[in-house]
C-alpha cells in the first residue's frame, strides 16, 4: 500500500472515528468548488502513515481548515507530505 493510499485511508477513518480533529483528508474530486486557504507540509524521519496524517490534521486545524488534499508524498528514509488546505 502506498503512503498516499494509507494517508487517504486514515483520512476516511478519522471521519468515522470520534476525534477532536475537524479537518479531514479529501481527494481532488471532493476539493472541487472548495476555497483553498494555503498549503501545509510535514516531514521527518521514520514515521507511520497515521502519524503523518495526524501532523497534517493538526496543521490544517491550526489554520481553521475543514479539509486538506494531499498533493505530494514520499518516503525515502525520510517522509514528506504536502497538502492544499481548504475552508
Amino acid at each position: 500500500m502506498s503512503i498516499k493510499a494509507a494517508l487517504a485511508m486514515m483520512g476516511v477513518l478519522s471521519v468515522v472515528s470520534f476525534t477532536a480533529s475537524a479537518a479531514q483528508s479529501i481527494n481532488s474530486e471532493q476539493a472541487q468548488g472548495m476555497h483553498s486557504i494555503g498549503v501545509i507540509t510535514v516531514s521527518g524521519i521514520n514515521s507511520a502513515p497515521s502519524d503523518i496524517n495526524e501532523q497534517l490534521n493538526s496543521k490544517a486545524d491550526a489554520m481553521g481548515a475543514r479539509a486538506y488534499e494531499i498533493t505530494e508524498d514520499y518516503m525515502n528514509g525520510n517522509y514528506h507530505a504536502t497538502a492544499v488546505v481548504y475552508k
